[in-house]
């Protein structure tokens, strides 16, 4: 079978990845350009007697001039790649502006086709092209789309084949020299030329619906109102939605597979030790991993929703000039702001910012954002030793994020030393995304997900596993590794006020979660015995967790209805609590919550660190949120 290697090139916002979404259907792979982390489409489609891959390039606006890493990727595999065919995706409504880059990519001498996308809009504001027209001027094939339902596919297909067999290349005399040599004026004349012989205009008087949705999101006061509206609701339903099913998947394992699997080696003959290591380090450490699918699935649907739907560009926009007193874009609030859910996926939605340098300091900030599991161990500590919890938690949260900015503006004048990067803000009208596409952008996410962190993450939860359950059969954990590790790390926590081996024992596993806190020390302190596996039936089991799932269904449901989000309520810890006060006075926990405030979130976090931004920044990040901890820990158990 023969290949054609097929490069989508446009404008951002254009529908390069809902109309590659229809080309290539369900063979689309998320990954990484070759030694940098700038995200690469890639998807393969067979049609005829040709299988078609194509290579959905970062959107840019000129071939002369790379303002971040996104675009000079694009830029450089243009110029230097291999690849067959440029399929050039043109905005209808925006054909102007759009045929710039067009003409510059003539200058390729490759092989070209347009995609006329987006027509469908175009017509609704009275903008009619002659694609026919396109096609003669240049010579080459000019296609009618619309990314968001898959119209024109099979002419696109059509062409692409016929561009590849005829190695149709544009033909205009006025390119006979580099897009450098050719003036700016020139192309712009020679533009407003072409666009007045293919272009019929409808005169239509009425606003349309983007300029009356603008009229409020982007008002220099109604705007913020909207947008904390919005963020909010977002922010509510990621963690309501998702909550249910974290705590199903929880359950499923705690609850059904590792009792089922452990009387299973049981009835094997398995010693105690290859029990717990199959139930608790293998099917625990799976459960961890799957217990963040949830989470980053309903992230990804509604970042991606907020994205196609067109108005995160206009988030970057409202609160572009306050970022930049600390040498950011708007880009960075919404990470930052889904940082107070979940770290893992706050980082992921790094991808949105454009400039490599920026992405790496949002990342560096991230963790600073109190997550909703050391809400849990917030919570519990508060209530235990402080009168005024509520006061407390929020002085921490503050605390946090005064953190996170200085953080950014120490980094921004030293590691990260550089002008602000040029952004250019590109508001695309509001579209109502296609459900079909939005969830095979998601699903490609969260596959990349499970590939990229998912098995580091599961690795790591083996070695803590071991570190508490090793040498085997011991039964006593002040006499486990962890223990030892524990009891050699009190003189360091000393001089903070934790210098008793159960508290800094706690902290190992807190590596792996924060939650993990409460529920070791409620083992290290004999409140929480570890259950001996007992006889499930399996149906009976079944049907459980199948009532379980339609309970976090209705759970989900529900949390439709209410105001404030309901997955974030702390959870009482009753016998614990007298236990805990016996071993810290509340200068004492509240040095340890700092502690917990400040270093780095947890494993997942870490390793999210290393594959979104780099090894030296994850590690970097955990030396430096140690030392952090450890000297603020110190200052405020002295003072208090």
């Amino acid at each position: 079978m023969k290949k054609i290697k097929v490069a989508l090139v446009g404008n951002p916002n254009v529908g390069k990845t809902s109309l590659l979404n229809h080309l290539a259907g369900t063979d689309l792979k998320i990954g990484n350009w070759p030694g940098v982390t700038v995200e690469k489409k890639v998807g393969k489609t067979t049609f005829q007697d040709y299988e078609i891959e194509f290579v959905d390039l970062p959107g840019i606006y000129t071939l002369e001039k790379a303002f971040s890493e996104d675009e000079f990727i694009a830029i450089n595999y243009l110029k230097e790649g291999d690849y067959d065919v440029i399929l050039n995706i043109i905005e209808s409504p925006r054909l102007e502006r759009d045929l710039y880059l067009t003409l510059q990519l003539f200058e390729l001498k490759k092989p070209l086709l347009i995609a006329l996308n987006m027509k469908d809009e175009a017509e609704a504001l009275g903008i009619y092209i002659d694609e026919k027209g396109l096609s003669n001027l240049f010579k080459i094939k000019a296609i009618k789309t619309v990314g968001k339902t898959g119209e024109g596919k099979k002419e696109l297909l059509l062409a692409i084949v016929e561009t590849f067999e005829n190695k149709l290349v544009p033909q205009i005399e006025i390119f006979s020299f580099s897009p450098e040599e050719n003036s700016e004026e020139k192309r712009l004349s020679l533009i407003k030329g072409i666009c007045a012989e293919v272009v019929r205009r409808k005169l239509i008087t009425k606003k349309n619906f983007t300029e009356i949705l603008d009229q409020f999101l982007l008002h220099p006061y109604l705007g913020f109102f909207f947008l904390f509206i919005i963020l909010y609701v977002t922010f509510k339903l990621v963690f309501d939605l998702s909550s249910p099913f974290v705590d199903f998947i929880d359950g499923f394992f705690q609850k059904f597979l590792s009792p089922a699997l452990a009387l299973g080696l049981q009835s094997l003959g398995a010693s105690d030790f290859i029990i717990n290591f199959c139930t608790d380090a293998l099917l625990g450490g799976l459960g961890i991993v799957l217990s963040f699918l949830p989470l980053i699935f309903v992230m990804f649907f509604f970042i991606t929703l907020l994205e196609t739907s067109g108005y995160l560009p206009r988030v970057a926009f409202l609160v572009d000039r306050f970022t930049h007193k600390i040498g950011l874009h708007g880009q960075s609030v919404i990470p930052l702001i889904l940082g107070f859910g979940c770290n893992v996926p706050a980082i992921l939605a790094t991808r949105t910012v454009q400039d490599r340098k920026d992405r790496l300091l949002i990342i560096a900030m991230i963790p600073f954002m109190s997550c909703s599991a050391r809400l849990v161990v917030f919570s519990f500590f508060a209530l235990t030793f402080f009168s005024k919890p509520v006061y407390l938690i929020l002085a921490l949260y503050f605390l946090g994020i005064v953190l996170a900015f200085l953080t950014g503006f120490v980094l921004k004048k030293t590691l990260f030393q550089k002008e602000l990067s040029h952004f250019i803000m590109d508001l695309p009208p509001y579209r109502f995304p296609s459900l079909k596409v939005l969830f095979r952008i998601v699903n490609l996410h969260v596959k990349h997900f499970l590939l990229r962190a998912g098995t580091i993450i599961f690795v790591i939860a083996l070695v803590v596993w071991l570190t508490l359950n090793l040498p085997p059969g011991e039964k006593e954990l002040e006499n486990t590794l962890a223990g030892n590790i524990g009891r050699a790390l009190t003189p360091l926590f000393e001089p903070v006020g934790l210098g008793d081996w159960r508290i800094t024992t706690s902290l190992i596993p807190a590596f792996l979660a924060r939650e993990a806190i409460l529920s070791n020390l409620g083992v290290i302190l004999k409140v929480e015995e570890k259950e001996e596996p007992k006889e499930i039936k399996i149906i009976p089991a079944l049907k459980e967790q199948g009532m379980a799932l339609l309970e976090a269904f209705k759970e989900a449901f529900t949390s439709l209805f209410t105001l404030t989000p309901v997955s974030l309520k702390a959870e009482e810890e009753g016998p614990l609590r007298s236990k805990i006060k016996e071993l810290l006075t509340s200068s004492s926990a509240l040095s340890f919550l700092i502690f917990v405030l400040i270093y780095n979130s947890c494993v997942a976090t870490f390793v999210t660190m290393w594959k979104e931004g780099s090894r030296n920044l994850a590690l970097g990040f955990l030396l430096y949120s140690f030392l952090l901890a450890w000297i603020l820990a110190f200052i405020t158990y002295r003072i208090f």
